[in-house]
């Protein structure tokens, strides 16, 4: 079973508007690797106050995330799901007993406390980081203008 969020032209808006990170003119890979982990710190931290198990990071889903959002931030694809059903069909295929997906998107000058604080305020994005998963991954790019693209894929994995 999948399921797919499709993120409101507003929200895109609002959350490419956030601007209270100053743009810088690079990050490391080791800073984007540092913010991955903080996402997921902040997604599981919100899971416990609602009595939730972790989500355990795995390598092959923060690549397939990390991949779309450096497709994004390189203007391959629009800003959004474009190709969810492959990422998930390749990620199905190589993850035994997965059966549910779900991913949430966001650009802009954003922390990680601040992504996952956008993603809590709005329904579809706080129903996956509620959902019945517990594998994920996250994926982070940042564009020429500074921009950051977030893409964070959820996985259930039965018996996981």
């Amino acid at each position: 079973m999948k399921r797919m969020l499709l993120i409101g032209v507003a929200a895109m808006l609002w959350l490419s508007c956030r601007t209270n990170v100053p743009a810088q003119n690079s990050h490391t890979a080791n800073d984007l690797e540092s913010m991955q982990l903080a996402i997921n710190n902040e997604v599981n931290t919100y899971r416990a106050t609602r009595h939730l198990k972790p989500l355990r990071l795995m390598p092959q889903i923060t690549d397939e995330a990390t991949t779309h959002s450096l497709n994004m931030a390189m203007g391959k694809v629009r800003f959004g799901h474009g190709g969810f059903d492959k990422r998930v069909a390749r990620l199905m295929k190589t993850i035994s007993n997965a059966n549910a997906s779900a991913e949430n998107v966001a650009y802009g000058q954003l922390s990680a406390k601040e992504v996952v604080k956008e993603w809590i305020k709005s329904p579809g994005h706080r129903t996956n980081i509620e959902g019945n998963y517990n594998l994920t991954g996250v994926g982070i790019a940042r564009a020429r203008n500074g921009n950051l693209y977030f893409t964070q894929i959820f996985i259930n994995q039965r018996g996981g």
